[in-house]
C-alpha cells in the first residue's frame, strides 16, 4: 500500500487522539496523563521499546527498522505541554480544564509523532533506528534539557535529532526552515531597587525609586540601540515595572523585569555585561541599592548546514519543490529544542497551520489538517534517511 493511503487510513485515529489532548491540557512537567497516554499507544502498536519518566515526565519510543547494517539512529522530537490560558473557543473538543488550553499546538505536535510511531511500527521500511521523543515543560521549564540531563542523547545512543513546530499564516502542506541561528535564546532580568519612601509632598525628603526605575528602563534601550551593531539583532524589553500603591506615598521600593533575546553568543554575552553596567551606573547616580538576578535561559536555535539541506530535501522529495521556503528570517522567539541542538546537529523546521489565530492566542487552534502531512515529513525522513536496501 503507498505511504499516503497508510498514513491516510491511520488519519482519523490520530486526529481522535490529538483532540482528546487538547481536551485535557497539562502544564509543564505535569504532564501525567499526556505522557500515559503517549506510552500505552506506542506500547499499543508494538513500539520496541517504550521508555517513561525520562527527564521527570517525557518518553521516549525506540523503533528498529527491518536492518540494522547502517548503524544510524535518528531521533525526532515532540512537546507535550499546555499554557496557562483560559480557551476562548466553542469547539466541541475544547479544554475541559479552565485556565489551561493547548494554545501552541503541542497537542498537535504529539499527535503528528504517535502517527509517525504507528506508520513506521507497521512499516519499518528503514535500515537502522528511529527514536522518538516526547518531552514535557517546553513552555518555560527547559524540559529538553532534564531528558538531556537524564542520558537520553548517550542512553539511546542518539546521532542527529530532528523537530518540528506547527506555524499559523503559512499554508497547510508548506514548510519553512532557515541554517544556523532561527530562534532566539532568551534570558531574563530582576531588579529589586530600594531608595527611601516618604509624603508625595515632600519629594525631597525621600529618595525616590520611580524615578530612578524610569530613568534605567530609557537607559536600558541604550544596549540594542547604542551598543550592539545596528545588523545583529537583540532585542531588550523591559516587561514589568511595579511600584507604590497610593496616590500621596512615594514608594520605598520598586521591581523591574524583563526579557533579552539574542541570536549570537557574542551579542548575548554583549547584553548581560551591558545590562548590568548600566544598572550599576544609574543606581549610583541616583543612590540607590539594587539587587540583580540575571538568569540566561533557552539557547539559541541553531540549525546545523548538512542537517538543514537534509530536512529541505526530504519536504521536496514528500511534498514537491515549492513545498518549503528557505529564505526566512530568523524569529526572536525561543525554543528549548534548542538545547538537543547543541548535544547532536539537527534542524528544526515550521509546519504550516494556515489561516488560524496566532499562537498562545486564547482562540488558538491546532489545523487537524496538517496532522497527515507532519506524519508524511515524520516517516520521510526517517526513510530517506536510512533507506532500507534490498
Amino acid at each position: 500500500m503507498p505511504k499516503t493511503d497508510i498514513i491516510a487510513a491511520l488519519t482519523p485515529e490520530i486526529t481522535a487522539i490529538r483532540r482528546d489532548i487538547h481536551r485535557h491540557p497539562e502544564l509543564m512537567y505535569d504532564v501525567h496523563r499526556t505522557a500515559g497516554l503517549v506510552a500505552d499507544k506506542l506500547k499499543e502498536w508494538g513500539v520496541d521499546e517504550v521508555a517513561t519518566g525520562v527527564g521527570q515526565t517525557g518518553v521516549v519510543g525506540v523503533i528498529k527498522g527491518k536492518s540494522q547494517n547502517s548503524g544510524r539512529v535518528i531521533a525526532m522530537r515532540a512537546d507535550m505541554d499546555a499554557l496557562p490560558i483560559h480557551e476562548e473557543t466553542n469547539l466541541p473538543h475544547r479544554s475541559t480544564v479552565p485556565g489551561k488550553m493547548h494554545a501552541c499546538g503541542h497537542d498537535g505536535h504529539t499527535a503528528m509523532l504517535l502517527g509517525a510511531a504507528k506508520y513506521l511500527t507497521e512499516t519499518r521500511d528503514f535500515d537502522g533506528t528511529a527514536v522518538l521523543i516526547f518531552q514535557p515543560a517546553e513552555e518555560g521549564g527547559a524540559g529538553a534539557k532534564a531528558m538531556i540531563d537524564d542520558g537520553l542523547i548517550t542512553r539511546f545512543g542518539i546521532q542527529e535529532v530532528y523537530g518540528m513546530h506547527n506555524k499559523p499564516g503559512v499554508p497547510v502542506g508548506k514548510f519553512e526552515i532557515r541554517k544556523g541561528p532561527a530562534m532566539a535564546a532568551a534570558d531574563q532580568f530582576h531588579i529589586k531597587i530600594e531608595g527611601l519612601g516618604g509624603h508625595a509632598a515632600a519629594p525631597h525628603r525621600v529618595n525616590d525609586p520611580i524615578v530612578a526605575s524610569c530613568a534605567l528602563v530609557t537607559a536600558l534601550q541604550t544596549v540594542a540601540s547604542r551598543n550592539a551593531d545596528p545588523l545583529d539583532s537583540i532585542v531588550v524589553s523591559v516587561t514589568a515595572l511595579n511600584a507604590g500603591e497610593a496616590f500621596n506615598v512615594i514608594p520605598q521600593s520598586a521591581e523591574i523585569k524583563g526579557s533579552v533575546r539574542t541570536l549570537t553568543p557574542e551579542i548575548r554575552d554583549l547584553a548581560e555585561k551591558r545590562i548590568g553596567e548600566i544598572i550599576e551606573g544609574v543606581m549610583k547616580a541616583f543612590g540607590m541599592k539594587y539587587e540583580l538576578n540575571y538568569r540566561r535561559g533557552y539557547p539559541v536555535t541553531f540549525n546545523h548546514a548538512g542537517q538543514t539541506d537534509f530536512a529541505t530535501s526530504v519536504t521536496k522529495e514528500a511534498f514537491g519543490s515549492d513545498a518549503i521556503n528557505t529564505a526566512v528570517p530568523p524569529t526572536m522567539g525561543s525554543e528549548d529544542f534548542s538545547y538537543m541542538l547543541e548535544e547532536r546537529p539537527g534542524a528544526f523546521i515550521n509546519i504550516g497551520n494556515g489561516d488560524s489565530a496566532g499562537l498562545h492566542n486564547p482562540a488558538y487552534e491546532f489545523n487537524d489538517a496538517a496532522i497527515p502531512v507532519g506524519v508524511n515529513y515524520w516517516a520521510s525522513l526517517i526513510e530517506i534517511a536510512m533507506p532500507q536496501r534490498g
